[in-house]
């Protein structure tokens, strides 16, 4: 965690009304410690637990929502349906896409802004200025790729 990024969320947190509470810095400090992760309220509440006992479920899922709501955190659902949350990296531009793996659950995050041309279309076409967008890809990643073609070669050579 860096002094700057803390000092950034803790400058937002003021302009919007909020306190940095310690149970709020300890959160915070998580999602840091973990950015290229995407984590439950569960989760950030097991890796919190570990150093802060003290803070309770109800206050991370509290601290959770107050950050998602002044837009320091993205609230995501993939197909599991569980809510994660994303330590906003930038104010600048829109939010990063995912590709999910239906095999293995894992999340690979992309910066690249793929939609620009929608984007241009959609003010063209029906006067709508989007201010952002969510783009998830399902799939199967390429290790599960690989070791879906290693299995077929195991059972063909079993078979023959």
């Amino acid at each position: 965690m860096t002094l700057d990024q803390l000092a950034k969320i803790e400058q937002k947190l003021h302009a919007q009304g909020f306190k940095l509470t310690p149970q709020r810095k300890a959160t915070i400090a998580v999602l840091l410690e973990h950015q290229t992760r995407h984590l439950s309220a569960e989760e950030v509440y097991s890796l919190l637990h570990q150093k802060h006992p003290e803070v309770g479920l109800a206050t991370v899922y509290r601290t959770l929502d107050v950050l998602a709501e002044i837009q320091i955190v993205n609230k995501i659902s993939f197909e599991d349906g569980i809510a994660r949350f994303d330590l906003k990296t930038s104010d600048k531009g829109h939010f990063h896409h995912h590709l999910v793996c239906s095999v293995c659950g894992n999340v690979t995050e992309i910066y690249e802004d793929m939609l620009i041309d929608v984007e241009e279309r959609l003010a063209r076409q029906y006067h709508f200025e989007v201010t952002d967008h969510r783009l998830t890809f399902l799939g199967i990643c390429q290790d599960c790729q690989r070791k879906q073609v290693i299995k077929e070669v195991k059972d063909d050579a079993t078979n023959s």
